[in-house]
């Protein structure tokens, strides 16, 4: 399948995990990119890696810091700019932030993950959108979680702005339907990404692979799942084969939030 032959597509987180899956995935089916990310070098991997699956893609790297409201107005100009259009937009950066009880969450780490996790995907939505009702299509993606649908623990920065991606979703998604745009949101589980490694070593840095065992023990599948999982997902949102799913949060996490 080319369901993206000449479609423009915005990922943001595009430097690991999550994003460079999508963008891989994306490029296969022909799609114009424009990657989105604060880590400069992440983004050259990530194009690097596009080349050796779609030599002949079309990828303008952006480096931007999604908290701030101007790069993300910049980044939305810079692919209208080069590709003419926007089609699709995997709204998905994202960090995770310390974990600890809520009495003792720092408040300025509070509001760092608010400010990139939802500050940042309300940004992104506010300048696509305007694009996408214009032209009178298009199809977004904002990159939700497990902790958006219910309590995680330790994670209070987190699971209030994966919350109030949840919330975006649903709302503008009613919003924006009668424009011929379809906004929808994914809710990944335990997916090993740098991101997820990451959390496990706060936790126990030198034995954070026995860690994971116990992080994946709620999932049914007993597994992490991978990236390219995430990555085949946010396709098919994206694509026109998902046309009549609007303002829905899908979770994918082996089935682990469908035993609360």
């Amino acid at each position: 399948m080319q369901r993206f032959s000449g479609k423009s597509v915005i990922i943001t987180g595009a430097g690991s995990g999550l994003g460079r899956a999508a963008a891989l995935q994306v490029a296969k089916e022909e799609g114009k990119l424009t990657l989105v990310d604060l880590n400069e070098a992440g983004l050259k991997e990530t194009a690097e890696e596009i080349r050796q699956v779609a030599p002949n893609a079309e990828v303008l790297n952006v480096t931007a810091n999604v908290a701030n409201e101007s790069e993300v107005e910049n980044y939305v100009a810079e692919a209208v700019k080069r590709f003419g259009r926007i089609d699709g937009f995997f709204n998905n950066a994202g960090i995770e932030g310390k974990q600890n009880p809520t009495e003792d969450y720092g408040s300025d780490e509070f509001s760092k993950v608010v400010s990139i996790n939802l500050n940042g995907v309300f940004y992104g939505l506010k300048h696509v959108l305007k694009v996408m009702k214009e032209q009178g299509s298009g199809s977004i993606v904002n990159t939700a979680s497990v902790g958006g649908i219910r309590g995680v623990g330790n994670q209070s920065g987190y699971a209030a702005s994966k919350h109030g991606v949840v919330g975006l979703t649903r709302n503008s998604g009613v919003e924006y339907g009668q424009y011929g745009v379809q906004i929808n949101a994914i809710a990944p589980g335990a997916i090993m990404t740098p991101m997820v490694e990451g959390s496990l070593k706060q936790i126990d840095p030198e034995n954070w692979e026995e860690v994971g065992k116990g992080f994946v023990e709620p999932n049914p599948m007993k597994r992490f799942g991978k990236p390219e999982e995430v990555g085949h997902l946010v396709a098919f949102l994206l694509s026109g084969d998902a046309a009549f799913i609007k303002a829905a949060v899908i979770p994918i996490d082996g089935g682990q939030s469908y035993k609360y």
